[in-house]
């Protein structure tokens, strides 16, 4: 497909599709302001901030989410506002509508604004800890607050000793990290935020930098321009599968999607 062919097909969807946002609260402010001038999408929804770290309740929480956006029949496409998230969107399916998302390993790609750019910095500046504006409102992110909540925490509970150990090996992980970089995407008051990240990068000692971000990834989800290269549309009986290669995604049929499923009777006979 030539490049006006392929800007023709994406305008024609702008026009007559109906986009569903299904995505992480920790993108939620960035996809609202850039919502503002986008006049294709028929609902937002958001989860909260850290099912990632459950793959198995992401999954199923964006499974409920989908089902709920296919029972009101408010969407013809329902857009993604996630990466592939420790596999969370593996298995996710629809019966009726279209399902895509950004080919991106984590929420930073949609921010930096390709998985090239997010490969490209992590291979430079290996043990990088993302800070964002998301991150730093929806979570207590490392640094001398999560230190001293913590340590609060254990102490209300154990001995000082214990709570010291305990809190010791709580945060082992971090030594795998020497770096905090706060992205950006212009949206709210960045420079707070990355002051914050800076504070909490000179108290653990690591280094700081700030990258800003580009928009485009995730404009062009939110607003309808689909290529193959950057993005990943399934239809009904599909899902989404990790790949080896640097495509990130791919599509593959789903034994268990609701598609196949016989419809449950609700009523007991």
């Amino acid at each position: 497909m030539d490049k006006a062919t392929e800007d023709s097909s994406e305008t024609n969807l702008k026009k007559t599709a109906r986009i569903a946002i299904i995505g992480c609260a920790v993108l939620e402010d960035e996809v609202r302001h850039f919502l503002e001038a986008i006049d294709v999408v028929s609902s937002v929804y958001f989860l909260k901030q850290g099912l990632h770290d459950e793959p198995d309740r992401l999954r199923r929480e964006l499974q409920e989410a989908i089902d709920k956006v296919e029972a009101e029949d408010i969407a013809d496409v329902i857009a993604l506002v996630y990466g592939f998230c420790s596999r969370g969107i593996e298995g996710v399916s629809t019966r009726r509508c279209q399902l895509v998302v950004a080919r991106a390993h984590d929420c930073i790609t949609l921010l930096l604004g390709s998985k090239e750019a997010y490969a490209e910095y992590v291979e430079k500046n290996p043990g990088t800890y993302w800070y964002s504006m998301g991150w730093n409102k929806s979570t207590t992110m490392p640094g001398p607050e999560r230190h001293a909540k913590l340590k609060k925490q254990y102490e209300e509970k154990f001995d000082s000793d214990d709570a010291e150990y305990l809190l010791e090996m709580e945060e082992m992980w971090m030594k795998e990290y020497s770096r905090a970089t706060h992205v950006d995407l212009g949206v709210g008051d960045g420079r707070t935020d990355q002051e914050y990240t800076k504070a909490c990068a000179d108290w653990l000692g690591w280094g700081f930098d700030a990258q800003k971000g580009d928009p485009t990834l995730l404009k062009d989800l939110l607003s309808g321009r689909w290529d193959d290269e950057r993005f990943l549309l399934v239809g009904p009986g599909q899902t989404f599968k990790g790949s080896a290669d640097e495509r990130v995604i791919k599509p593959t049929a789903c034994a268990s999607c609701p598609l196949d499923k016989e419809p449950e009777n609700k009523q007991k006979q």
